[in-house]
């Protein structure tokens, strides 16, 4: 059972469960390392009034910190992430009286069916994109963040094939081809999607201005 509820400027989903919560939309941001996740959630977020950015990495960087340094991996292995994201997003979800953005590259079928599988059989409402460009085009991004961050970000560029051919597979649709589009225009593509009304854009330079300091704010050092 589904309706819609007015919020300020912006019409929302959210999802009436058998069992009597009611829950907000989560908007889902795959795609791979550098392809533009982290701005296009940030866009999202600024002009979607009562809405909040959970980032799943941040479960993961937790849990690295629990670890010696010699043991750390890539966290989405850790049975421990992909539950521990799942409860945190749900309870989000559950709590919070917004639409709920999560930035995370997932690209392994079986934990994107742990997480997003299982958010979707509890009854949450969850739109996934996948943000894709050609290869060089991400490489491109890619270089110009780590000119941020004074390190080439040799961890994101060689993951990037694997992550291209696994998200251009079905299960990982809805796709959003980025090339030749903006940040304020692949937000608009989500919205769109999702049935979600956005505030006005950003002017140029301060539009520039915002980007530079959330990349700043996410760059991977060293």
């Amino acid at each position: 059972m589904s309706g819609e509820w007015s919020y300020g400027t912006t019409r929302h989903s959210r999802v009436l469960w058998v069992g009597g919560y009611l829950g907000w939309v989560l908007i889902w941001i795959n795609g791979p390392f550098g392809v533009g996740k982290t701005q296009t959630a940030f866009e999202l977020h600024r002009r979607l009034p009562g809405s909040v950015v959970c980032d799943p990495e941040n479960v993961g960087y937790g849990l690295h910190r629990t670890m010696p340094a010699a043991l750390r991996s890539d966290f989405q292995d850790l049975s421990s992430w992909r539950h521990g994201v799942h409860e945190v997003l749900s309870l989000v979800l559950r709590g919070h009286q917004g639409p709920v953005i999560a930035p995370m590259t997932l690209v392994v079928p079986r934990y994107f069916a742990e997480i997003v599988g299982r958010l979707r059989e509890d009854g949450h409402d969850v739109r996934h994109f996948a943000l894709l460009a050609e290869r060089a085009t991400v490489l491109d991004r890619l270089r110009r963040r780590s000119r941020l961050g004074l390190t080439v970000d040799t961890f994101a560029e060689g993951k990037l094939d694997g992550c291209l051919d696994q998200l251009h597979r079905p299960e990982f649709a809805e796709h959003i081809r980025t090339d030749d589009l903006t940040v304020a225009q692949v937000a608009g593509r989500v919205a769109d999607s999702a049935g979600l009304s956005l505030t006005s854009p950003d002017g140029p330079v301060l539009g520039r201005l915002r980007r530079s300091v959330v990349g700043l704010r996410h760059i991977r050092i060293g």
